[in-house]
């Protein structure tokens, strides 16, 4: 399995030129289209060991990260360990057909879930160093208290409950991981890498260790100065980077991240493995889209604060801030996980804080007391709910989902039929969406309110 991520995304191009250029920056395509979008970046993650060179071979698709062996004179090195043993212990399976070294050291790219919690299939007869940054453990930042909510995002975000007829994939990961053990593998780090970096040779293989806050604040690429390979956890990947992610986050530091990437490019690594889709080989390919993925994202940045200073909130930002032309079409910045809108508000919150500067949303009205005034304006609750389906035969299906919002507020309304209208807007929207966490999160939701899930929450 060497496919390179240029070859693959070729139809890939041709299928987003149709949605790249969308003035309104948002994630929608005609149905067929986003779901062939979608179906198209699957072979980012389709299983299989990458070779990435003589001595470094990455595995894809064994669970929703990548991991990778290095192979040394007596011993081999880890590179992020998947979510839990049972996917771990697949890959190293595989692993093995090419080399039966003892595993001397594992590393940690950073902190997620999904790149630490199958250390312990890699372990042997002796116990191996584990490497990670000072600060490790930093990757989520959102305080405990908000779990519950954010368990619950999660499972809509990643379309963990979705049946196989309305399952596509995670953007960056395939569905249907393996998540049973997640976790039951993960070994505490025994060496800290300082702010400034480290170089070691392990195994008689020389590694420089890079700090590189970025996706997490804990976060590290990793340089093979001889095989001139580079590993950028998940700080790179074939996708335009997740900025923000629904499921709930701190603020990500999007500047940092973007400098982190610039450094990743100044090394013009031969080879650039992400902690998800394929390996990029190739000096000139691996460069250009590092080089490319930190000028998107510094761009994103730039034209959200000229913005907020002058004077505009997020939601105008949101539909105004787009990528430069000449990065729309690369196949490696396509919306697939992360959000130019998502992001531009994330930005705008993480800058600012919430208050957009606008008096009128100073003390905005409580949303109960809202949705009368809006029934009085339309004429009455009966015309709301008129203007609701009609928006929602019309395909306008955002409208008719904040007109269900305010009509399932009113006490003379029809709440079961502001519901129903909710479900068929949200999967109107996602069989447009070629975002994957945004179609999961609207599916999931939809499942959730026509299961009565919700039925407590939603009002």
């Amino acid at each position: 399995m060497t496919k390179n991520i240029f070859s693959l995304c070729l139809v890939l191009l041709g299928v987003c030129a149709l949605t790249a250029q969308n003035a309104r920056g948002q994630t929608q395509a005609e149905p067929d289209t986003a779901l062939r979008m979608l179906t198209t970046q699957q072979q980012q993650f389709e299983q299989g060991i990458v070779k990435v060179s003589d001595n470094v071979f990455t595995a894809v698709g064994f669970h929703g990260a990548n991991t990778s062996m290095i192979v040394g004179t007596d011993g081999v090195i880890i590179v992020d360990t998947l979510m839990g043993p049972t996917s771990a212990a697949n890959a190293l399976a595989t692993f093995r057909k090419y080399s039966d070294k003892p595993v001397k050291a594992i590393i940690y790219t950073h902190s997620h879930g999904d790149h630490i919690g199958g250390a312990s299939a890699f372990v042997g007869d002796a116990q191996p160093d584990v490497y990670a940054a000072d600060g490790f453990g930093s990757a989520e930042g959102v305080n405990q208290a908000v779990d519950p909510v954010k368990a619950r995002r999660n499972v809509r975000q990643f379309g963990r409950n979705l049946p196989p007829t309305e399952s596509t994939n995670r953007g960056v990961a395939p569905t249907g991981t393996i998540d049973h053990d997640r976790g039951k593998g993960f070994l505490p780090p025994t060496v800290t890498v300082p702010s400034s970096g480290l170089k070691a040779t392990i195994a008689g293989v020389e590694i420089e260790f890079h700090i590189g806050p970025g996706e997490t604040d804990d976060a590290m690429f990793i340089w093979l100065p001889k095989e001139k390979v580079l590993f950028a956890g998940d700080n790179f990947y074939s996708s335009f980077p997740n900025l923000y992610a629904i499921r709930g986050t701190a603020y990500r530091d999007v500047l940092s991240w973007s400098e982190s990437v610039a450094k990743m490019a100044e090394l013009k690594p031969h080879v650039v493995v992400p902690g998800h889709t394929m390996p990029i080989q190739g000096q000139e390919a691996a460069t250009t889209a590092l080089t490319d993925y930190s000028e998107a994202i510094r761009s994103v940045y730039d034209q959200t604060v000229r913005g907020i200073n002058a004077g505009k909130g997020p939601d105008q930002l949101a539909h105004e801030v787009k990528l430069p032309e000449h990065l729309q079409d690369k196949p490696y910045l396509i919306q697939f996980y992360g959000s130019v809108p998502h992001a531009v508000r994330a930005i705008y919150t993480g800058l600012l804080g919430w208050y957009d500067g606008n008096p009128t949303t100073l003390n905005p009205l409580e949303p109960r007391l809202k949705a009368k005034k809006m029934a009085e304006l339309a004429g009455g609750t009966q015309r709301l709910s008129a203007q609701m389906e009609a928006a929602l035969a019309k395909n306008d299906y955002q409208w008719a989902l904040e007109l269900a919002d305010h009509v399932k507020w009113l006490e003379d309304a029809d709440r079961e039929l502001a519901r129903k209208v909710k479900i068929e807007a949200l999967r109107g929207l996602a069989a447009r969406e070629y975002n994957a966490p945004n179609r999961n999160y609207y599916l999931s939701y939809a499942n959730e309110l026509e299961s009565g899930q919700l039925s407590d929450l939603w009002f």
